[in-house]
């Protein structure tokens, strides 16, 4: 194993995840590796509960799986020498076919990871009964090393949308623990939520060790007022203290600050919603000097698309600035 990471099996603690960036030199595209640990620790002293490596906003579709291994073992080694040891590091490990998703959950426990978030394999849609998604992810969880999440996001697997009598029924399986809804769907997690009794900061009486993650920033809050354990959100990559401070003012009970810090974050959002990842780049240039461009084919935004970007999420930026660090 490249590195020393916690327990396997202990419960993952609720609160804001970041499925963090990935870094690369130019003109090469060869991994930033002290980019990437760098960012990694920023997102640890504003607050995270856990970081997720590989995943849609790590643009592991462009990665070799070598490279996914040393994106997350780097993470992990720059979270321990900071010092975060204690973070969690969830791993994105999908893949079109059941042998290669397997075998990415098994790397990501060598790199040291501590769970896996999986997309439903989508390339082949017709293939993908009701029957077979089932198959897919009852095969994987009996086989992966590491504990299983759930990743809907119908927007990047050709609309397929999983619904929560699938997701309830998949939660039987000891060894599939959540569900990250980038679906956007709150009703669809409350009905999940309530049959697992998913970890919550708020809710009462004996729980699961299930989580119920938000998966977009403009709906933290309706999450967790539902039983969500908290979420895994792209605009913490940007704006992590902001997310953060969402999170602890509805878990503080104080629901009117909540409401109005959740507002003014689903504005940000969906500035950053509408240009994705080049977006995420050109923000953390600007104002951290780190970020560069995509790997190729992506394109990075015009100048014209950056400095438009930058006006929209200027008022939030300087909120989280003048947020301190928590950790």
């Amino acid at each position: 194993m490249a590195s020393t990471s916690p327990a396997s099996s202990q419960r993952l603690p609720p609160g804001i995840y970041a499925p963090t960036q990935v870094f690369f030199h130019e003109p090469t595209e060869d991994l930033d590796l002290d980019t990437i640990g760098r960012h990694a620790v920023r997102l640890a002293k504003a607050g995270m509960a856990g970081i997720v490596t590989n995943g849609s906003n790590g643009e592991a579709v462009y990665l070799t799986s070598a490279e996914r291994h040393t994106v997350t073992a780097t993470t992990r080694q720059a979270l321990n020498a900071a010092g975060f040891s204690h973070i969690p590091i969830i791993v994105g490990a999908s893949d079109q076919s059941l042998r290669g998703t397997i075998q990415l959950c098994k790397d990501a426990q060598d790199a040291g990871g501590d769970a896996v978030l999986l997309l439903t394999p989508s390339f082949f849609k017709w293939a993908m009964t009701p029957v077979a998604i089932l198959e897919f992810f009852t095969k994987v969880a009996d086989a992966s090393p590491l504990p299983v999440i759930i990743y809907n996001y119908p927007g990047a697997i050709s609309g397929i949308d999983l619904d929560s009598e699938t997701l309830i029924a998949l939660a039987q399986h000891p060894n599939i623990v959540g569900t990250k809804f980038t679906c956007g769907n709150v009703g669809k997690l409350a009905r999940v939520a309530g049959a697992t009794k998913s970890v919550s900061p708020i809710a009462k009486g004996e729980r699961s060790d299930y989580m119920a993650f938000a998966g977009i920033a403009d709906f933290i809050t309706p999450a967790l007022a539902v039983g969500g354990s908290g979420a895994i959100v792209g605009a913490a990559n940007v704006f992590p203290r902001a997310c953060v401070n969402v999170y602890n003012l509805y878990v503080e009970g104080k629901d009117e600050e909540a409401r109005d810090a959740q507002a003014r974050l689903a504005v940000a959002d969906w500035a950053l919603t509408k240009r994705a990842i080049p977006g995420f780049k050109a923000i953390l240039q600007h104002f951290e000097g780190y970020g560069g461009r995509p790997r190729q084919p992506m394109q990075t935004l015009s100048e014209e698309g950056a400095a438009e970007l930058m006006k929209e999420i200027g008022e939030m930026m300087q909120f989280e600035k003048s947020l301190p660090d928590v950790a």
